[in-house]
């Protein structure tokens, strides 16, 4: 069992319970706001705190099945985030921009993982060396566009058998195609979309750094414990 006095009190610390304003507010997630204050609407921590903890179940569940997670996050204050948390981790992520088909299509996000490989493989064995020097500048600038878009994925080897998404509004591509294939999805909602697209909503602040950072995190431990 949670303390759930002793998690409300973290969640308001790290300032999960601010939404979005009375005007943007979305009709299904009335059900988690506690409150309007000065027309912004004041997410139930209780419930926010209930929520978490489910969708830290079902991520210990995937765990124990050795299964893996997939977590999305493109706009700045979310990549930040993604690429410390995940890249210590060693957990896939994607933190610049969707790559269409990810989910529908892996077998050419596939392709391009591998190519990222190979050209990390050859310039550690030093076999650019071999090219001219505008050569190798085209080799590197190619590394680095793969590095960016792929880099974070580069540990699938298969489509991920959930996804974590922070802002289902924009990221609305990752969420359809997942939505497409069935695959489970655990997402920060704020007061502006509808949380009912989701498996999993955990009812918060998506655009706060310290939100979803503790959010993100508590997600993150329960998958790597």
């Amino acid at each position: 069992m949670i303390d759930i006095k002793k998690k409300v009190e973290e969640l308001f610390a790290a300032g999960v319970h601010l939404g979005h304003k009375k005007n943007k507010v979305h009709p299904k997630s009335k059900k988690y706001i506690y409150t309007f204050n000065q027309g912004v609407s004041i997410i139930n921590l209780e419930k926010t705190a209930f929520l978490l903890e489910e969708a830290k179940k079902f991520v210990n569940n995937l765990k124990k099945e050795k299964k893996s997670i997939l977590f999305v996050g493109t706009k700045k204050v979310a990549s930040n985030i993604l690429n410390n948390l995940c890249k210590k981790n060693n957990i896939p992520y994607i933190s610049t921009k969707w790559p269409a088909g990810l989910i529908t299509n892996f077998e050419t996000i596939a392709k391009n993982i591998k190519k990222l490989k190979k050209l990390k493989e050859e310039k550690e064995k030093g076999e650019w060396k071999k090219f001219v020097k505008h050569e190798q500048l085209k080799f590197e600038k190619k590394l680095n566009k793969l590095e960016k878009f792929y880099g974070g994925i580069e540990s699938l080897t298969k489509t991920p058998d959930a996804i974590f998404i922070i802002d289902i509004k924009k990221e609305k591509n990752a969420l359809k195609e997942a939505v497409e294939r069935k695959i489970p999805v655990i997402a920060i909602v704020d007061t502006n979309v509808n949380p009912e697209k989701v498996n999993y909503p955990i009812p918060g602040n998506d655009d706060s750094p310290s939100s979803i950072e503790y959010l993100v995190k508590e997600v993150v431990e329960t998958y790597i414990k």
